[in-house]
C-alpha cells in the first residue's frame, strides 16, 4: 500500500511541480508492566487534508516540527520513569522509524525506498536504558503503516523522507519470552491514497515462575472510523476469547473511559477485563494530551484513553500515572511525549 500511496502522491505533485510507583521485582509473585504511546513528534495526520502538490513543502515543515520534539532528549525523560518503576514488560505505541533518501526519487517513480536511518525511537531509547544500567531488548515489533513522501529542500531539490510505525513490547533482562506474536488488524482504516495499518504485539511472559500473556496495542482515533476501532478492539477480545493463561492488555486504545467517545473500553470491560488503574489508581488518571510541540508549561490532559487491563488470575497491587508531573520534563521544558503512560504493579495469588 505504501508504493500505491506514492504513485498517487508522485502524479499530483507532477501535476503541479512525583508520584511513587509500583515496584514489583517478580517476587511474591508481583510484577510490573507500563504502557506509553511514546508520538511520533507530531501531527501527522494533517498530511490526510493537504492537497497533494503540497505534501512535500507541509512534509517539511513537519520533519521541522519532529527534529524540534526533539526525541533523544526526550528518550532521557522515558528512560528515567523506567528507571524509576523499573517494568518487567513495556507496551510502546507510535514506535517510529524515520529513513531519508538525498536526494529523492520520488518524482521519477519511487524506484529506490528509502533507507538511510535518521532516527530509531527504540535505539534511541534502548542507549538511554543501558546509559542508566538497565536491560531490555525489544522482544516483539509489528510493522505497521510505512509510507514514504517527498520533501521539499527548495523549489526545485527533494529529499525522500519514509516513516514506519511500529508496535513493539520492551523486556527487562530476566524475563521470560515465548509465543511471541506480530500482527497488523485485518480490519483497517482505508483512505484513496492508503491504508492506515495498525496492529499490536503480544508474548507469554515468564516472571517469577508464573506466566502470563501481555499485549500492546494501538487502536484508530475515533475521529476518523470509530467502527474500524471497534472492529480492531473485538480482534484482540477474539484473538484472546479461549487463552488460558492470565491477561494483560495495554496501549493507546482512543476510547474514553468515560463513554464520550467509543464503546471499545466498555467492552473490554463487558468482556471479563479490569482495569489496572480504576482498581488501584488515585486521581483522575488522565493520559491526554499535552500540546504538539510538548512545550505546555503544565499538564494539559484532559482524557483517559490509555490502559493497563487485565483478566484472569490477577490481582492489581498498585497503579500510576507518569508523564503529568511539569518536573518530569526534560531539562528543555519538553514532556517526555503528548500522552502520559501508565504503570502498574500485579500479582499472581
Amino acid at each position: 500500500m505504501r508504493k500505491l500511496f506514492a504513485f498517487a502522491l508522485l502524479a499530483a505533485v507532477l501535476a503541479a511541480c512525583d508520584d511513587d510507583g509500583p515496584t514489583g521485582n517478580g517476587e511474591n509473585g508481583e510484577f510490573t508492566v507500563m504502557t506509553r504511546n511514546i508520538y511520533v513528534g507530531t501531527d501527522i495526520d494533517i498530511l490526510l487534508e493537504t492537497a497533494p502538490e503540497q505534501i512535500p513543502v507541509v512534509v517539511a515543515q513537519l520533519w521541522a516540527e519532529i527534529q524540534a520534539t526533539d526525541f533523544a532528549d526526550r528518550a532521557e525523560a522515558l528512560a528515567d520513569e523506567i528507571a524509576e518503576h523499573q517494568p518487567h514488560l513495556v507496551g510502546l505505541q507510535e514506535a517510529s522509524l524515520f529513513r531519508r533518501q538525498s536526494p529523492g526519487d520520488f518524482l521519477i517513480g519511487n524506484p529506490q525506498d528509502a533507507e538511510d536511518v535518521v532516527l530509531d525511537h527504540v535505539d534511541v531509547l534502548l542507549a538511554a536504558l543501558a546509559d542508566r544500567g538497565l536491560t531490555y531488548s525489544a522482544v516483539a515489533i509489528s510493522t505497521g503503516m510505512d509510507v514514504e513522501v517527498p520533501m521539499a529542500l527548495s523549489p526545485t531539490e527533494f529529499d525522500d523522507m519514509r516513516l514506519t510505525d511500529h508496535e513493539v513490547i520492551l523486556a527487562r533482562s530476566g524475563v521470560g519470552i515465548a509465543s511471541v506474536d506480530e500482527r497488523n488488524f485485518t480490519v483497517n482504516v482505508e483512505t484513496p491514497m492508503l491504508t492506515i495499518l495498525r496492529g499490536w504485539v503480544a508474548v507469554d511472559a515468564t516472571i517469577g515462575g508464573e506466566t502470563v500473556r501481555f499485549l500492546s496495542t494501538h487502536l484508530e482515533p475515533p475521529e476518523f472510523a470509530p467502527e474500524v476501532q471497534a472492529a480492531q478492539a473485538a480482534e484482540i477480545m477474539a484473538e484472546l476469547a479461549g487463552e488460558t493463561l492470565p491477561v494483560v492488555v495495554v496501549g493507546d486504545l482512543n476510547s474514553n473511559a468515560d463513554g464520550s467517545s467509543t464503546p471499545t473500553y466498555s467492552d473490554f470491560l463487558a468482556a471479563g477485563y479490569w482495569d489496572a488503574w480504576t482498581e488501584a489508581g488515585t486521581g483522575d488518571g488522565l493520559t491526554c494530551c499535552h500540546e504538539d510541540d510538548l512545550q505546555n508549561p503544565t499538564a494539559t490532559l484532559v482524557k483517559r484513553i490509555d490502559y493497563i487491563l487485565y483478566r484472569g488470575n490477577l490481582e492489581v497491587v498498585s497503579a500510576d500515572v507518569v508523564g503529568d508531573d511539569p518536573a518530569e520534563r526534560t531539562t528543555a521544558g519538553l514532556w517526555a511525549s503528548d500522552h502520559a503512560g501508565v504503570v502498574a504493579t500485579l500479582q499472581f495469588p
